[in-house]
């Protein structure tokens, strides 16, 4: 699962802290993002490459789509790799040939175990999702990043304003979080096998994909 949100954190990751909607015209200033959702305490506004200079409405809120969306996918990413390093797998197998979901390592080493029908059915679903659900497909998103189209909703239209741009900042930081924390593991787990270092530097070592 991991390998499949590693291209997304590269492209996600370099605007994690561009800030969502702006006042249209052709071209703004940096100072026109400066306060939106994601321009906060303690980095503020923060933009290092240069992303959103002289860039219009459409630019930002682009940029915007691409980081909420690999945040969320980085979210789900990091649950994925918890769960299944804590020994948690779908009973059964997985092919017609006798391997066991318990038999797949977690992390990138999944990819060499995983039959290649297997990955081309996880490619086939991740472009379903991508082109028929996880978008703004009944024209009625409030914001970029709003999937409910008219069916998923929660409570959020019983939150107040004030609320649901605390939340929609929560979720911005926690796929800003998660971004990082998946290519950390994905890096480490290249590196020494070893993903969860910082277990180790504080003396609980996990003895990752034993026996697997």
């Amino acid at each position: 699962m991991n390998i499949f949100v590693l291209s997304s954190l590269l492209a996600g990751t370099v605007c994690a802290f561009a800030p969502t909607k702006v006042s249209h015209s052709s071209t703004l200033s940096l100072a026109a993002f400066e306060n939106e959702i994601g321009a906060q305490a303690p980095l503020g506004f923060f933009d290092p490459l240069g992303l959103l200079a002289d860039a219009d409405v459409e630019r930002f809120e682009r940029l915007r789509y691409v980081e909420i969306k690999h945040g969320r996918i980085s979210m789900l990413a990091i649950l994925g790799h918890l769960f299944t390093t804590g020994g948690l797998r779908l009973p059964g197998d997985i092919d017609y040939h006798g391997t066991s979901f318990e038999s797949i390592p977690t992390g990138i080493a999944a990819l060499s175990k995983v039959p290649a029908a297997g990955l081309a059915q996880i490619v086939a679903f991740i472009g379903f999702l991508e082109l028929s659900v996880m978008k703004d497909v009944t024209g009625e998103g409030e914001f970029v990043g709003d999937f409910r189209n008219g069916f998923i909703d929660f409570g959020w239209d019983a939150f107040s304003p004030e609320e649901q741009v605390r939340k929609r900042a929560i979720e911005l930081n926690n796929g800003r979080a998660a971004m990082m924390g998946i290519l950390g593991l994905m890096v480490h787990e290249m590196l020494n096998n070893d993903p969860y270092v910082i277990n180790s530097l504080v003396g609980a070592p996990i003895t990752f994909n034993s026996g697997l």
